[in-house]
């Protein structure tokens, strides 16, 4: 590669030795498995136009990458915005609550999804859960917060679907469930990255509080056929 992979994340991370199986590929153009998730790229963008042939049964394709692109034929925009990404390689010291978490499983999927639908942390659907390892707060068996893993490209693993109830929120569980992901990852000699709005301001002051630095600027942009 002649960019660094986080620049183009997604390409990185479907053409990465841990998620490449999840690649499904039409010429030019490559998106996550349905079922995982939404997230696409062109190898070139003198192959954008490939997109066209990726299957859509979510109805859109997203994209994340650091250099605006132009507009694949046979897409609209449905939205775009601009993220931060930022990257972390050694968590601050600092008191975080303790809470009792737990590995999430196959089991918890419906309650996952139920969650990141109310939420909203980022595009979830019924296998986003098993693109790395979920942790989450129960309370009388109710998912009440999870946190965990998904775009993985060599050397680096993406933070994300972090999310509280409304009616939990105040805790400390989003910070003491990305502690424990976080460490995972950095155990693993490797680099924890993750995306927020850049209007985001109180999420921003969160991830800052870990260790996170805004690493660039993100062009994102869900695409829609016409």
């Amino acid at each position: 590669m002649s960019f660094h992979p986080l620049d183009r994340v997604v390409l990185s991370a479907l053409t990465s030795s841990r998620q490449s199986h999840l690649a499904v590929k039409e010429g030019g153009a490559v998106r996550m498995a349905p079922g995982y998730g939404v997230f696409a790229a062109a190898l070139h963008p003198s192959q954008l136009g490939d997109m066209a042939r990726l299957p859509l049964p979510e109805g859109k394709l997203v994209t994340v990458e650091a250099e605006p692109q132009d507009l694949p034929a046979g897409f609209g925009l449905e939205r775009q915005a601009t993220l931060l990404q930022m990257t972390l390689t050694a968590l601050k010291a600092g008191k975080t609550r303790e809470v009792p978490m737990e590995r999430l499983t196959d089991a918890d999927a419906p309650q996952m999804l139920e969650l990141a639908r109310l939420t909203e942390p980022g595009p979830f659907f019924d296998k986003t859960h098993l693109l790395g390892a979920f942790y989450g707060v129960k309370q009388g068996g109710r998912l009440l917060a999870m946190a965990g893993e998904r775009m993985k490209p060599d050397g680096f693993t993406e933070v994300s679907g972090v999310c509280v109830r409304p009616d939990a929120q105040g805790r400390g569980y989003a910070a003491a469930l990305m502690r424990h992901v976080i460490e995972d990852i950095l155990g693993r000699g490797e680099t924890a990255f993750l995306h927020s709005y850049d209007y985001n301001t109180r999420a921003i002051s969160l991830y800052e509080g870990l260790g996170f630095s805004v690493r660039a600027p993100m062009h994102m942009r869900t695409l829609v056929p016409i």
